[in-house]
């Protein structure tokens, strides 16, 4: 194992530097409710029974606290393919917990959407503020103060951020995140793709598209293209969060169910009372912070973690900022490309080596910080090992020596690009992401004059009249977190893909969202300040003009006008909408932080 970077080791002296009193805050914040919280015996008799009154069997377990009482945070519902696997989990994890002398009760229910579903439609602009809403949820389940340990159930997008927010509140508790893994191969991702493209030029109709998305998006379980769903699992297994090597196995089978069985079994060892007693708060340190950027950036995975990501460390007092991602992007390869960076899904990912193979590169290479905290006995180590079957015992063996296949996952030695693929762009229009793992670089740098729109709508209407048909980079402001909750974007993938196909220099700069599932197009995206920015002050994208030459650049970058916006008047964002829920989270809109700091208005508020 080679020495740890010095560019990874200086990020994180700095995050740890900066960090220095709120984390310190943090940590006297959850040993402070450890210390009240470290038994039930602190309820009163009336308080503790209305706890059991339901819980049948476990009733005197319960009662007299027998062993750790696991609370079941779920985010089951069955119209999200990832999350319907989850709707018999709860009965099995009583069961395996009962094996060791353990009890659990399903503390509470959190919502979980599919921006699948939502995508390009109203619903879309509650998706980022569900994130909070989860997290408040979460936080509501565990305050009944029954639970000796947290078993998360969530996969998707904003489910692993907000259940991550809420349970870190309650650090004091150990946690294990238990997933429930992909659905089986569809078509393939290079087929749908062509199949979007010719619907956005109308060659085809809705009958062929919706037959290609229901091939795609088939069976139980999370969509297999590399997208934040499946980041994040990534970033759980990089954080220690996992069972080791459970992210990508299919719902179904006798091995998830054996994880599954794991992951209670070892969330009970883990407790206060245990002689392995390791609280979530002290897993989830600056070092693991760390390890989840650099496998984010080794994997090339979803850019809605560089909002997420800060997020989520606020809530353990640690300040991760872009310019950390940047820096750990200049030293990460990128090893592994997992649609839509490359042409195999994560499946083929897995089968290939999948997340124990990157862990052992990025610890050999010295990328990752191997003396970390996990839920796993021997750390870190335990990650770059795969998990099998021998007859019906669950085991793990070393994860492989060599890729089985060279075209999707790389070693660190013999990288796809010598860099993490996620840039951080800035100038006098902003500071942006820049997702360079899945654009060509002959296209990493585009200037060109820019069209501005306000919605994702008005680009598709100027693209179906042609008016698009040349060199553009195309400017979609108030899509922010204070605009409208900053909806992804993709409707916009497609057409715009369908201009540089024809031979046209195009970019996006938008301060809304396009997430993992981005493309080949060179995008500019998350730009902050929003164009309606805080305090009645607008941001750099509220004064550009039809025509004003927008200069993007990876290369060295930039992200900027050549015109001189001193002395215009802003754009007049336009007014919230109502319906589909939307009016209900003008709180969050309101209050919300930069998309830099997490773009949250409970953090905001809370003061974190």
């Amino acid at each position: 194992m080679s020495p740890l970077s010095p560019v990874v080791a200086r990020v994180t002296e700095r995050i740890t530097a900066r960090s220095r009193e709120s984390r310190m805050r943090y940590l006297s914040l959850i040993d402070r409710e450890g210390e009240s919280y470290a038994d039930r015996g602190f309820l009163s008799c009336s308080n503790l029974a209305h706890g059991f009154a339901a819980a049948g069997e476990d009733k005197a377990s319960i009662a007299t606290q027998r062993g750790p009482n696991i609370g079941i945070v779920t985010a089951y519902n069955d119209m999200l393919s990832a999350h319907q696997p989850y709707g018999r989990y709860p009965e099995q994890m009583k069961l395996f917990a009962r094996e060791v002398g353990a009890t659990a009760q399903v503390a509470g229910g959190v919502a979980a959407m599919c921006d699948g579903v939502t995508q390009g439609f109203a619903g879309m602009e509650l998706s980022l503020f569900s994130r909070d809403a989860i997290a408040l949820s979460t936080a509501v389940a565990l305050s009944h103060a029954m639970f000796d340990g947290m078993a998360l159930l969530g996969i998707c997008d904003k489910i692993v951020p907000g259940l991550m927010i809420g349970a870190l509140r309650f650090g004091h508790l150990p946690a294990v995140f238990v997933p429930a893994g992909p659905m089986p191969s569809g078509l393939a991702n290079k087929e749908k793709q062509k199949v979007r493209q010719l619907y956005a030029e109308g060659k085809v109709g809705r009958d062929a598209l919706l037959e290609s998305e229901s091939k795609s998006y088939h069976s139980p379980g999370t969509c297999t293209f590399y997208g934040t769903a499946n980041s994040n699992q990534m970033m759980m297994e990089m954080m220690g969060l996992h069972v080791p090597g459970a992210a990508f196995v299919n719902p179904g089978t006798p091995l998830r169910q054996a994880l599954t069985r794991a992951a209670v079994h070892r969330l009970a060892a883990i407790g206060r009372k245990g002689d392995d007693f390791r609280p979530m708060g002290r897993v989830v340190d600056e070092k693991a912070i760390v390890n989840a950027c650099v496998g984010l950036l080794a994997t090339g995975g979803s850019t809605n973690h560089a909002i997420h990501l800060p997020a989520m460390a606020r809530a353990a007092g640690i300040l991760l900022d872009w310019e950390d991602l940047d820096e750990l992007s200049s030293v990460v390869p990128l090893i592994a490309r997992v649609y839509p960076n490359g042409s195999g899904d994560v499946n083929q990912f897995h089968a290939a080596g999948g997340i124990g193979y990157v862990v052992r590169e990025l610890l050999g290479a010295g990328l990752a910080h191997a003396d970390v905290l996990t839920i796993s006995e021997n750390g870190m180590s335990d990650y770059a090992r795969e998990p099998h079957l021998d007859a019906d015992t669950l085991v793990w063996r070393d994860a492989p020596v060599e890729s089985h296949d060279p075209s999707m996952l790389r070693p660190a030695s013999a990288p796809f690009q010598p860099d993490g693929g996620m840039r951080l762009v800035r100038g006098n229009l902003g500071r942006a992401t820049f997702k360079t793992s899945a654009v060509d670089e002959e296209r990493w740098t585009i200037e060109a004059p820019c069209r501005v729109f306000d919605t994702q709508e008005a680009v598709a209407r100027a693209f179906a009249a042609g008016e698009l048909d040349r060199d553009v980079v195309v400017v979609v402001r108030f899509q922010g977190p204070r605009a409208n909750g900053m909806p992804e974007l993709h409707k916009l993938t497609p057409p715009l893909g369908v201009l540089q196909d024809r031979g046209h220099k195009v970019a996006l700069v938008t301060d809304g969202r396009m997430s993992g599932a981005s493309g080949k197009v060179p995008a500019a995206i998350h730009v902050t300040p929003e164009a309606l920015a805080k305090d009645g002050a607008w941001g750099p994208l509220a004064y550009l003009r039809d025509g004003d030459v927008v200069r993007l650049s990876a290369e060295d970058g930039c992200l900027s006008t050549t015109a001189d916006l001193s002395g215009r008047e802003p754009a007049l964002a336009p007014q919230p909408q109502v319906g589909m829920g939307r009016e209900l989270f003008a709180m969050f809109r309101a209050s919300a932080s930069g998309a830099e700091q997490g773009a949250s208005a409970m953090l905001e508020i809370a003061g974190l």
